[in-house]
């Protein structure tokens, strides 16, 4: 049996990644019931609001489902608690170390992954004691590691480094990319962005409409001073390409960044001084489908490649 389905206790070794104002219980529930793992991006929510979110899940599906926790965030705590108190089953943590909450999180039974962006931060988590790993490449939307590192290239460099169950993330919106992946060494994948705009996540219709719109070359990694964040090329864009490719420093980029920009554009809709997350995958996903209709895809394309794969097909 895979190790992620039999570690998560679900059909397909297929996670839907914790993004910030996308990732609510509508999303993760969907995903949780069409047989991959759906998780609430804890990241852009109140610890109340997870509260909600929480509770909303488990009314709508009888399957797994995991929280993602930043742990940057300034509520951890009771972010944690909540977590605990209404028994998650699984967390997804990112941004920071381990080592605080993983052996916390496992005496109340609950299964950890960690995000990482380097074999390096792969071995410290196998140190930490979590139960997988997800190795993300800087293809990924949203926040990045500083490496730069291509999936492509980071997941034979982490399958090296562990031997723990190893989700590949990161450029990742197909069938025939999820076989890529575990072909290299990845026991399953995490898929942000086409569940980015999934009709049951919680983005904005227009910031939805303006991702299945975008061709090549639409996103960057910019804020690399501050934390390395793949953005849409946008107004907001380009004010922080102009400030760092003038030699701003951290404190000027934060004041532009200032307050809410995430929000503002993807959840409001604000596509000129939003900060517009989404992976470079975007430049393939050209609708907005419900996640059945996502699933149903994925795995089916998966299928035929490696059919394909297996007859010889694709040896050039």
């Amino acid at each position: 049996m895979n190790r992620i389905c039999e570690l998560f206790n679900i059909k397909y070794p297929v996670i839907q990644g914790g993004m910030v104002w996308c990732s609510g219980w509508k999303l993760a529930s969907a995903v949780s019931n069409c047989g991959g793992l759906g998780l609430i991006g804890a990241g852009s929510m109140h610890p109340e609001t997870l509260e909600e979110h929480i509770i909303k899940c488990k009314a709508a599906t009888d399957k797994p489902f995991g929280v993602n926790v930043p742990l940057l965030y300034p509520e951890t705590e009771r972010i944690m608690d909540i977590i605990a108190k209404h028994k998650v089953p699984v967390v997804f943590t990112s941004a920071g170390s381990p080592k605080k909450w993983t052996g916390w999180l496992k005496e109340k039974g609950i299964t950890v992954a960690h995000v990482v962006s380097s074999s390096f931060f792969a071995a410290k988590c196998e140190e930490a004691g979590v139960d997988a790993i997800v190795a993300e490449g800087f293809e990924a939307g949203g926040h990045n590691g500083r490496e730069e590192t291509t999936t492509l290239s980071l997941i034979p460099s982490v399958r090296k480094a562990t031997t723990l169950p190893l989700l590949a993330a990161g450029g990742i919106g197909s069938g025939e990319a999820m076989l890529a992946a575990m072909v290299l060494g990845a026991d399953g994948v995490q898929i942000g962005s086409a569940f980015a705009i999934a009709e049951e996540s919680s983005a904005h219709p227009d910031f939805k409409k303006l991702v299945a719109s975008l061709g090549e070359g639409a996103t960057k990694l910019a804020l690399k001073k501050l934390a390395p964040t793949r953005l849409i090329k946008n107004s907001f864009f380009e004010q922080v390409d102009e400030a760092e490719k003038a030699g701003k420093s951290p404190d000027e980029l934060r004041e532009l960044l200032g307050r809410g920009r995430a929000k503002k554009g993807i959840f409001e809709g604000d596509l000129t001084e939003g900060e517009l997350e989404i992976g470079q995958v975007s430049a393939q996903i050209n609708e907005i489908l419900p996640v059945k209709q996502i699933m149903e895809k994925l795995i089916a394309d998966y299928e035929t490649a490696k059919a394909e794969t297996q007859k010889g097909r694709f040896v050039w």
